[in-house]
């Protein structure tokens, strides 16, 4: 092999890594998107807003793109001894991922001869479904309405004691309330006004303040 062909293939060998570094990169950035604000509830079962899917498919990846697929008359669902069913792919950075879907009706229930709106319904559902494969909401088909390290990181900064700021705040109505700092603490069950979580700071300020008031 010589020098160019060498240079070549190095450099053919770096761009695959770069496209697939990016492949990595976009499925992390959509999974690690906080869907629950548009998780829609229905007969036991959670829905992603597709406008907000496909919203934030083009947002982290610009080029994708989407087909439904048809059946030999064009149209676009498959009828089989199973149902009816729809089928929509989705294409991000080169990577094409299917997912099928039945028609059901508002029951969730599968639908012999499905109207045109149950069939725009299920395609809608499947294309959030298909987006899903790619990374976005796919922990709500898991049980799970937020990504696990969203939801980790809420619990971290919601275990996160007040600021110093914050506890100096409380010292301070304690002391203007004539309150017993010791009592305080162990309504909250913590040893000191230091540790108590950042998430009950409103509810601490909220019953010195009325206690205040009440004086």
């Amino acid at each position: 092999m010589d020098d160019d062909a060498a240079q070549q293939l190095l450099q053919h060998n770096e761009a695959m890594k770069q496209e697939a570094g990016m492949d990595r990169n976009v499925f992390a950035d959509l999974a690690r998107v906080d869907c629950s604000a548009h998780v829609e509830k229905k007969n036991g079962f959670s829905y992603l807003s597709w406008p907000f899917a496909v919203e934030q498919l083009r947002k982290h990846a610009p080029d994708a793109v989407w087909a439904v697929k048809r059946n030999e008359n064009g149209e676009p669902f498959m009828v089989t001894q199973f149902g009816v069913f729809v089928e929509v792919e989705v294409t991000v950075n080169g990577i094409t991922l299917s997912q099928i879907h039945p028609v059901l009706d508002h029951r969730n229930k599968p639908v012999a001869q499905p109207d045109p709106f149950q069939i725009n319904t299920s395609i809608q559902r499947c294309l959030v479904k298909a987006i899903a494969l790619h990374g976005l909401g796919l922990s709500i088909y898991a049980g799970e309405d937020v990504p696990r390290d969203v939801a980790a990181e809420r619990k971290a900064e919601a275990e996160a004691p007040v600021t110093a700021d914050q506890a100096g705040e409380i010292r301070g109505l304690i002391d203007q309330t004539g309150a017993d700092e010791n009592r305080f603490c162990a309504y909250f069950k913590v040893d000191s006004i230091d540790q108590i979580p950042a998430s009950r700071y409103d509810k601490a300020v909220a019953a010195l303040r009325k206690t205040q008031e009440a004086a």
